[in-house]
């Protein structure tokens, strides 16, 4: 579904289209879509409300694809996503998740994704794969470019996915999609919402709390949605509250904070490549990544913590307090949750400690701030 405005090209709706404007949702561009960017309480009640139940977030505008091999082999498949990635794809186990970057032959990210091995035996062979929606048309080219005989990747637009978040989701999916609560973090399953709904669930998300995500065919996500909205420990969530909620845990959004110059060592991802494939290479840019393993990159990615009440927001000025510049803020705003102004940014190396005092340059004016440990707000992941 598309809508058309003037002369701009068509931005695209997901289902829930009309059930957000329903709500009351002020609708904004992203990513080619029309989204909602807040509901009637705001951004920060939303966030809040997040942080002390349960959340419900449209990212139907995500893009969904399953990779699969011929041979319906595991190893077969892994291998294919290997060469473009450099996470441990072959040791997942079933119904496994985990999180990688697409890499240029720089070792650049191209896209951050979600990977999924098959939760079901019998669907073993494929893995399901959830990319940025600014980026999953040129992730699709990209991939199938590159892929061997025998594995192919195939787009599922025909599926929507929702994002319960909170300390309450589980709670609320408890009596509803079998298994749910049992579930550990970066695990999946196949079930059905209230018996009937077929769906993919997955205990993750990215706002740093407990939740789940839900891969539901787009035909059945509006009375997913509605029932949903039905309990009161739910409320539905738009864009700004997901932006604020993710800069508080100190995750990255792809386009600022990490983008086709950034490694993923420099943006302090390191966590996510597994001991193998540091060891053996065998992606793009690997010659790169290892060499900053072993000896530390020349930038990384910190928090920022302004001293005053003013955010520092993304394109700022980082200063060493003599005026030379260590680099640029890519994210920042107010924290709803730690009542205060955040950033991230890229400074030099060894500006990079805990408590290193900074300037920021706000309007033309050096505003004192220091280097900080991310997240600002502490991750409550279900872990098993």
């Amino acid at each position: 579904m598309s809508a058309t405005t003037g002369t701009e090209p068509a931005l695209e709706r997901t289902p829930l289209y009309a059930s957000h404007v329903a709500l009351g949702a002020k609708m904004v561009p992203f990513a080619g879509y029309e989204m909602p960017v807040q509901y009637p309480p705001g951004i920060l009640k939303e966030h809040l409300h997040t942080r002390q139940h349960a959340g419900l977030f449209d990212v139907s505008h995500m893009g969904q694809a399953m990779l699969v091999a011929a041979d319906r082999s595991h190893a077969t498949v892994a291998a294919a996503l290997e060469a473009l990635v450099p996470a441990d794809i072959l040791n997942l186990g079933l119904g496994q998740q985990r999180y990688t970057q697409l890499l240029n032959a720089d070792g650049g990210i191209l896209d951050d994704l979600m990977v999924c091995r098959s939760p079901d035996a019998k669907d073993d062979g494929g893995l399901m794969l959830i990319v940025n929606a600014a980026c999953k048309h040129a992730d699709y080219a990209h991939i199938a470019k590159h892929l061997p005989g025998g594995v192919t990747l195939t787009p599922m637009p025909e599926r929507a996915l929702l994002a319960l978040q909170g300390p309450q989701a589980a709670e609320v999916l408890a009596g509803r999609v079998r298994g749910a609560a049992d579930m550990g973090f970066m695990t999946a399953r196949s079930s059905e919402f209230d018996g009937t709904i077929d769906l993919h669930i997955s205990r993750s998300g990215y706002t740093g709390e407990d939740g789940y995500e839900l891969s539901i065919p787009a035909k059945d996500v509006g009375v997913v949605w509605a029932q949903l909205l039905t309990d009161p420990r739910v409320q539905p969530i738009g864009l700004g509250a997901r932006d604020s909620l993710r800069l508080e845990a100190g995750l990255c959004l792809y386009g600022h904070d990490i983008d086709e110059t950034t490694s993923p060592i420099e943006a302090g991802l390191a966590w996510s490549i597994q001991k193998r494939r540091r060891a053996e290479g065998g992606f793009p840019g690997a010659r790169r990544i290892q060499d900053e393993l072993a000896n530390g990159p020349k930038r990384r990615r910190v928090g920022i913590k302004p001293d005053g009440r003013a955010p520092a927001r993304e394109g700022t000025e980082i200063l060493a307090l003599l005026g030379d510049k260590l680099g640029t803020v890519t994210s920042g705003g107010f924290g709803p949750s730690v009542n205060g102004p955040v950033a991230m940014g890229y400074v030099k190396a060894g500006y990079a400690e805990p408590g290193k005092p900074i300037n920021l340059m706000v309007r033309g004016k050096a505003l004192s701030a220091s280097v900080a440990p991310l997240p600002f707000f502490p991750h409550r992941y279900a872990r098993k």
